[in-house]
C-alpha cells in the first residue's frame, strides 16, 4: 500500500502534465515536500491527500491504490487509517536505519582500535627492510603512506564515531 501512494502521486501527477513544482504550487508546499512524497521518504496527511485529489482530479482512494468507493462519511476515517499504516512503516524504516547506522558506528570504532594496535604492535617494523628490490620498496611505501594518512585520519573518524554512537543511542 506504501509503495502505491508514492507511485500513484508520482504516475497521475504526469498523466497531468504537472511538474513537482507546479503542483506544488497548486497545493501551498514546496517542491521538495512533492519530491518526498513521490520517493515514499514521507506522506501527506489526510487534509493533504483530499487537496492532492482534488488537483490531480483524481479520488483518493485512487490515490491510495483501491479500486472500490467508499461512502462519503467513511472516506476520512478509511484516509486515516491508512495514513496511520503508512507512517507506521516509515516509522519502522527509519529506527532500522538508526539501529544499522549506530551498529556501523560501533564497528567503525572497533576497526579503528584494531588497527592502531596492530600499528603499535609492529612499531613500523617495515622501516627496517632492505629496499634495494623494487617489491619491498613498494610494499614499505604503501605500509608507510597507510601509516601516515590512518594516524592523522583514525582520530578524526574515531570522534565523529564516538559522536555518532552517542547521537543515535536514545534512537536504537
Amino acid at each position: 500500500m506504501f509503495l502505491m501512494l508514492n507511485e500513484n502521486i508520482k504516475a497521475i501527477r504526469k498523466s497531468k502534465g504537472l511538474s513537482q513544482q507546479e503542483l506544488a504550487i497548486k497545493l501551498n508546499v514546496v517542491r521538495q515536500t512533492i519530491s518526498k512524497w513521490e520517493q515514499g521518504l514521507s506522506v501527506p496527511d489526510s487534509d493533504m491527500l483530499i487537496s492532492i485529489s482534488e488537483v490531480l482530479e483524481t479520488s483518493v482512494s485512487t490515490l491510495l491504490g483501491e479500486t472500490v468507493t467508499e461512502t462519503k462519511d467513511d472516506d476520512l476515517k478509511a484516509i486515516s487509517e491508512k495514513l496511520e499504516i503508512i507512517n507506521l512503516q516509515l516509522a519502522q524504516r527509519k529506527t532500522t536505519r538508526q539501529k544499522m547506522l549506530h551498529w556501523l558506528f560501533i564497528s567503525l570504532c572497533a576497526v579503528i582500535v584494531v588497527i592502531s594496535a596492530v600499528l603499535i604492535v609492529s612499531n613500523s617494523s617495515y622501516l627496517g627492510w632492505d629496499y634495494s628490490e623494487p617489491e619491498t620498496a613498494v610494499v614499505g611505501v604503501a605500509f608507510h603512506a597507510f601509516e601516515w594518512i590512518f594516524v592523522r585520519l583514525a582520530p578524526i573518524i574515531f570522534i565523529g564515531a564516538i559522536l555518532g554512537i552517542f547521537l543515535t543511542w536514545k534512537k536504537v
